[in-house]
């Protein structure tokens, strides 16, 4: 279970009276967060019958829960009622738990016949969805030791931060503190069609860096980057003051994200491909999807001087492609459509076009994106 599971200390329980319960009372439990707010409050509303009042209880541990019966699972229409199993609360309600909650609940605590759930339970909630939590399961202790700093409010103040150092988030990350930089975005500038179009550089001014190491969709090392214009109550422990030992690792991975640093594309590298480079990307993209899948390459050293080489159709050939600008058969304006420039070999084509691919450059030197990726 996630442990960044938030356990109130109060909860507010709103009610319907329903004959398909064993109390003839379901509930809708809603709870106050850290900062005294009371959440999915107009949900809430919405649902409970407003002729019975509502209760408060504190978030404290009780036993004596009882398994009812599964509702939901089924389907209407467009409408599908997701599965459910009602759950009855010794204060005199049920509620409806998740399948998956149930199912934890029976990994970490028995079911007695006759006397209900053995154990004490609270009730917490990830998101928006509520989840009964056994005190006697593992996940407890950690869950419990985080809300209790989360309910102390000793959020971290700037001043306080340590370059290197650890920190936990509210939502229960532990990320270390970069340190306090220039923080870059983007604006997307449109122009007359797509090649007059161009993303502008945008310096949102300085910001708090948090990351943590993690691994891209390319299986390559990369950051998870946190950054905040102020503290606020984002950071709510120090885990560690000392200075994380792949620091110096994680820093150089920061050095080359556009957000450090911005992408300047007078930097960008044209780079030609070897024939034996070229023909096996070219070849293993078509043999892994179908002929028609292109590889990006450029024919000039410009930007706007992309072609796709791709297979063709029935034949041991290949393809290079271009988009021209065409006047649109609707009426007025533009359309682009493919050319094709030439058919013949991959050895061929790279010995009349010279394909090539770019690299592009942060404003820093550093290598941003290579062009030469499968």
């Amino acid at each position: 279970m996630k442990t960044n599971i938030f356990v109130p200390q109060k909860i507010k329980v709103g009610f319907q009276n329903r004959e398909d319960t064993y109390t003839k009372t379901l509930a809708f439990i809603i709870y106050f967060d850290a900062k005294g707010k009371l959440r999915q409050e107009t949900s809430w509303e919405g649902w409970r019958n407003k002729k019975i009042d509502p209760v408060e209880y504190d978030n404290e541990p009780v036993s004596g829960f009882v398994l009812n019966k599964k509702v939901g699972d089924y389907k209407d229409g467009w409408n599908h009622r997701q599965a459910y199993t009602r759950v009855y609360d010794p204060r005199g309600f049920e509620f409806e738990i998740t399948i998956e909650n149930l199912l934890y609940i029976l990994e970490n605590t028995n079911s007695i016949k006759g006397k209900g759930l053995e154990g004490e339970f609270v009730y917490s909630w990830d998101g928006k969805n509520l989840i009964l939590l056994p005190v006697d399961s593992p996940d407890y202790q950690e869950i419990s030791q985080f809300n209790k700093v989360l309910h102390e409010k000793t959020y971290v103040k700037s001043k306080e931060l340590v370059v290197g150092a650890t920190y936990r988030t509210k939502d229960n990350q532990e990320l270390v503190y970069m340190g306090r930089y220039d923080y870059w975005g983007t604006n997307w500038i449109s122009g007359n069609g797509h090649k007059d179009s161009y993303y502008e550089n945008v310096n949102k001014g300085k910001q708090y860096i948090f990351a943590k190491e993690t691994i891209n969709y390319r299986n390559k090392q990369d950051l998870y980057i946190l950054n905040l214009k102020s503290m606020g109550d984002r950071i709510i422990e120090t885990i560690s003051s000392d200075c994380c030992e792949r620091y110096a690792e994680m820093f150089d991975l920061l050095e080359s994200k556009s957000c450090y640093s911005p992408y300047d594309e007078s930097k960008d590298e044209y780079v030609y491909y070897d024939l034996k480079r070229f023909s096996e990307k070219v070849s293993n993209k078509v043999d892994k999807y179908a002929w028609h899948y292109g590889t990006t390459v450029y024919i000039e050293n410009d930007k706007n001087s992309y072609a796709e080489v791709m297979g063709e159709r029935d034949s041991t050939n290949y393809q290079i492609v271009v988009k021209r600008k065409v006047p649109s058969r609707w009426g007025s304006g533009y359309t682009n459509e493919d050319v094709v420039l030439f058919v013949g070999t991959l050895e061929e084509i790279w010995e009349q076009y010279k394909p090539r691919y770019r690299n592009e450059y942060l404003t820093n030197g550093k290598l941003y994106r290579t062009g030469d990726e499968d």
